[in-house]
């Protein structure tokens, strides 16, 4: 029991004295914290007056770069009222000056003023004298000086225009020979002289008889498939197709021949022959209309342009193969094009084309201008290919370097000495044309029409007519022959003014 309060007392005495211990640390740390309360509270004022002084400072050096900038802008602004003020005093300078400059002006202009009254009266005074001294009012003095002046401006004008031309016309001839020689000679090509009528031979002349068949039944049938004429006469061994359609007329041949060298001859034999002949020249047509495609080097042409382009094959124009004829205005007009610097493509291409519309001008209505480009067009040609088709004659003014060459060459190729025959009844007319066109106009003693009319040669009255009138006269005649004639080549007009004088001695 006793050790038991012992262990008690032990216990309680411990616990006691860690109270105690405990207790002091509580104080110790009380009183530390105290004291380090108080030392914070002293830093912190202590950084509160240095963070004050601080701002002082700043706010100090702010305020002294604010004047410091405000004294220089001041200083500026003085300099550029200074400059302004200078500038001032100059306009008001120059606005004087330019015052007393008007000023004087003014005086200036009052006695040009002065002057030119005074001048006027003595040109009054002076024209007055000069009419009394001549006879002649101011106005007939000024007609009879214009009238001189225009007569001397006539001959002045005309001899300057005969210089001129004869120096362009020496010049442009060297040059043209030069092109058109080597265009010439770099393009030759064979001409044919074809006709209307194909004449087919036969083995003997009992054939005509199988020709014609029972009561005519064999040549009816022939001639309602083809659309052609058999000529059937006394010529032995010979019958002669007749047709303005020369693809017509090239069926009923081969038609014929295939008939002939087969020797059954009858309608039904007939209307197979025809359908296998006509099968034959619409594949020849658009074999040479690609070979003249591919001759000429044209690419991405409309196939049916080319197939209407190989039936000019079978069509002629005076006696000349007009395909052949295309093909040769389209190397000529290439060649000059290459010559001069124009687009060579579309030289050859409307070369090629242009008298396209001559395929279908004898089974549709129109000129075959017209029909050319219409078929251009709806082919799908440029507006250039177009153009120069419809000036190729002169229907309309040429206005590109290419339609200009085509029409060149078009005309080298036809008017070329061979290359077309005219029928007579047409030569008649193209004289009689000149030779009207000449005696239109005054002063005209006599004309005449010469070289197969590639020349005119004009007599004219020398008393009407000096050099110069005469030199204006053949041109003008030459004019007048372009505008209202179409022909092959060139004609020549040649003005001849003679004079006479005659005495007889008695």
């Amino acid at each position: 029991m006793n050790s038991a309060l012992l262990v008690v007392a032990i216990v309680a005495v411990a616990l006691a004295a860690v109270v105690v211990v405990q207790r002091i640390k509580y104080v110790g740390l009380e009183q530390q914290s105290k004291k380090d309360l108080q030392n914070f509270k002293e830093k912190e004022t202590i950084l509160q007056k240095e963070a004050m002084i601080k701002a002082k400072e700043a706010l100090h050096n702010e305020r002294e770069q604010l004047n410091e900038d405000e004294r220089e802008r001041r200083r500026e602004f003085a300099q550029i009222e200074n400059k302004l003020n200078k500038r001032e005093d100059l306009i008001e300078t120059k606005i004087q000056e330019l015052t007393d400059k008007e000023v004087d002006l003014d005086k200036r202009k009052d006695q040009l003023i002065e002057r030119e009254d005074l001048l006027d009266e003595l040109i009054q005074k002076h024209t007055t004298e000069l009419e009394r001294i001549a006879g002649l009012t101011t106005d007939e003095a000024k007609k009879i000086l214009m009238e001189q002046i225009k007569n001397d401006l006539a001959q002045e004008q005309l001899q300057l225009i005969r210089e001129n031309e004869a120096k362009i016309r020496e010049d442009a001839l060297e040059k043209s020979k030069e092109i058109l020689t080597t265009t010439m000679q770099r393009c030759m090509m064979e001409q044919v002289v074809e006709s209307t009528v194909s004449v087919v031979s036969l083995p003997n002349d009992e054939m005509k008889g199988r020709i014609i068949g029972r009561e005519g039944r064999n040549i009816r049938t022939l001639e309602t498939l083809t659309g052609v004429d058999l000529i059937i006469d006394d010529t032995p061994e010979a019958v002669v197709l007749s047709s303005f359609d020369p693809v017509r007329r090239e069926i009923a041949k081969i038609a014929l021949e295939k008939l002939i060298q087969d020797g059954r001859i009858h309608p039904v034999r007939i209307e197979e022959t025809v359908e296998k002949s006509t099968e034959e020249v619409e594949r020849k047509i658009f074999k040479e209309g690609e070979n003249a495609t591919v001759d000429m080097g044209i690419m991405g042409l409309n196939k049916e342009l080319i197939k209407t382009l190989g039936r000019l094959y079978y069509r002629t124009s005076y006696g000349q193969n007009v395909l052949k004829h295309s093909l040769e205005v389209g190397h000529i007009a290439g060649m000059l094009a290459a010559e001069i610097g124009a687009n060579v493509a579309v030289a050859k291409r409307a070369g090629l084309l242009h008298d396209i519309g001559k395929a279908v001008d004898q089974t549709q209505e129109g000129t075959h201008i017209q029909l050319g480009v219409e078929l251009a067009a709806r082919y799908g040609e440029k507006q250039e290919i177009l153009h120069a088709i419809e000036a190729h004659h002169g229907d309309v003014t040429a206005n590109t370097i290419e339609a200009v060459l085509v029409k060149l060459a078009d005309a080298i190729s036809a008017g070329r000495p061979g290359a077309r025959r005219d029928t007579l009844e047409i030569y008649i007319k193209r004289l009689q044309k000149i030779e009207e066109i000449v005696n239109g106009y005054e002063g005209i003693k006599q004309s005449f029409a010469v070289q197969a009319g590639r020349e005119v040669r004009v007599i004219v009255q020398s008393e009407i007519f000096d050099d110069l009138a005469s030199q204006k006269l053949a041109r003008d005649i030459a004019k007048k022959i372009e505008d209202e004639l179409d022909y092959p080549g060139q004609i020549k007009v040649t003005v001849v003014r003679e004079f006479r004088t005659t005495e007889i001695a008695k």
